[in-house]
Parts: structure tokens; sequence; C-alpha cells
């Protein structure tokens, strides 16, 4: 099994990786722009005397990479933690390592390494208040069977989308999830 190490080595930088995406670039960067981390010293220097790291499975297309990244790296300059990514699709022996429920590829996942490349701790993919707005509406959605799913699900999507790019409660419930996964 290849160590999270050089996982991280392998992995890309976070400009790399804004600069490559296609689909939720904008909404990512817009997010980022616009979120401040709380003054939260204490914790900031706890995390620091840490000393981690961060790999990131992710990919472009994920809605929930789009809001959960850019409030890591609001964290991450707080806390001097260096964030690289890696491609989900392109990596699934690490991928496989972090199923959610033990068989969804769902991401981001962040996975916290030490110094010596130790797991300290995960996070991913969803904060529970933003699981439970998605579950919310996934279960206003017709049966898969109707014929205006399709439709409907997109819809569903782009309103998901909006609201993550939009609702700053959401941005707040994301920061305090990964904050309680720290301390």
């Amino acid at each position: 099994m290849t160590s999270l190490n050089s996982w991280y080595d392998k992995a890309i930088s976070t400009d790399t990786y804004i600069e490559s995406m296609e689909k939720h670039k904008e909404n990512l960067l817009h997010i980022y722009d616009h979120f401040t981390p709380p003054e939260d010293t204490d914790f900031f220097h706890k995390v620091q005397q840490k000393n981690l790291r961060v790999i990131v499975l992710t990919e472009d297309w994920c809605g929930d990479a789009m809001l959960n990244i850019p409030i890591l790296l609001r964290i991450s300059e707080k806390t001097n933690m260096n964030v690289r990514m890696l491609l989900r699709d392109q990596n699934l022996e690490l991928m496989d390592q972090y199923l959610t429920n033990g068989k969804s590829r769902s991401i981001p996942i962040f996975i916290f390494i030490d110094s010596d490349g130790n797991e300290v701790t995960k996070w991913g993919p969803r904060a529970e208040k933003i699981q439970q707005f998605f579950d919310h509406a996934k279960n206003n959605l017709p049966s898969q069977e109707a014929d205006d799913y399709e439709e409907k699900f997109r819809e569903m999507l782009l309103f998901i989308t909006k609201s993550f790019r939009e609702n700053r409660d959401f941005w707040n419930y994301v920061y305090d999830s990964i904050k309680q996964t720290l301390l």
C-alpha cells in the first residue's frame, strides 16, 4: 500500500488544481473570496501546533468540493497547513480507502496527515447540516421512474449549487464541521 506521504508528494498544488478547473471554478472562487473565518485564534493555534498537511480527494464537477474546498483553504491559511489535491478518478487506490458508508466514492475527502505522513483525521464529504439539506431536496424528487425525474433532478442540482454558492450559513456549517474534526 502506498504511504500517505507518497500520495501527498504526488498531489498537485491548489493553484494548479484551481487553474485547471472547468465546471465550478467561478463558484469555488466566489466562496473563497467571500468567506472569512471567524476570529478563532485558539483553534487556529491548536491546529498550527499539530503541523498538519492535507490531501484532498476531489473532482471539478463536484458541487460538494466547490463548497468545501474554499473553506478548507481559508482554514489552512490561518493554520499554515499545506493543502494538495488529487483527482479522485485518477487515484482510485487511495479513494477506495476512504469510501463513504463503506461503498461510495463520495468527495471531497480531506485527509489530514502529520509530518511523518500518518493520518491524524479525515473529513468529508459533507457537513451533517449540508447532508440534511441534500437529503431533504432529494426526498422531494419524483420517483426515478417518473417522466420528469431527470428534469427535476437537474433542477435540484442547480438549486443546490446556487445554495452552496450564496448561502453563507452553509459556509459556516462546513467551517464548524471541519473545526470539530480538527479539535
